[in-house]
């Protein structure tokens, strides 16, 4: 995996909010920095009480939590994870996390391979826009990006 020179400077970055989710999302590194789309990172800065729904999708995820603390399921099992901690998540397995503290937590994410993160969050912020879409919705929505959505955020 090779990458071209890239710097994210601040104030430069591409942030957006998704209300739907209750995070403010930063990507760090896009795609199109590293051959093929190997990679995107993303710094996230989740509300108190969200999270994602639960999803499962081929790309590899890791994160390490910057500040908070959060609930993380993994194909079924719960765990707790502080700033410093750092999570692993294989391609295909079913996951979701929700920020557990009472004040806003941040993460760092690396996505591999990479995805148009901008693209993808802008356009499912926009769906919810509408009111919350039901799941036949929301899979249809995540066939082109090869993510399932399997039920709602997950809850403490």
């Amino acid at each position: 995996m090779s990458f071209q020179f890239f710097r994210s400077v601040n104030g430069q970055r591409s942030s957006f909010e998704i209300p739907a989710f209750g995070v403010e999302l930063t990507v760090e590194l896009p795609p199109d920095a590293s051959d093929n789309h190997a990679l995107t990172i993303l710094e996230t800065v989740n509300a108190p009480g969200s999270g994602p729904p639960l999803h499962r999708h081929q790309q590899a995820e890791i994160f390490r939590v910057l500040e908070g603390r959060y609930l993380y399921e993994v194909n079924g099992h719960r765990f707790e994870a502080d700033a410093g901690d750092v999570i692993s998540i294989p391609g295909g397995d079913a996951h979701g996390f929700l920020n557990i503290s009472d004040k806003p937590s941040r993460q760092f994410v690396m996505i591999l391979p990479g995805i148009d993160a901008q693209k993808f969050f802008s356009d499912l912020n926009e769906l919810f826009m509408n009111g919350k879409p039901d799941m036949a919705t929301l899979n249809a929505f995540g066939q082109p990006w090869g993510v399932e959505f399997l039920g709602p955020p997950i809850k403490p």
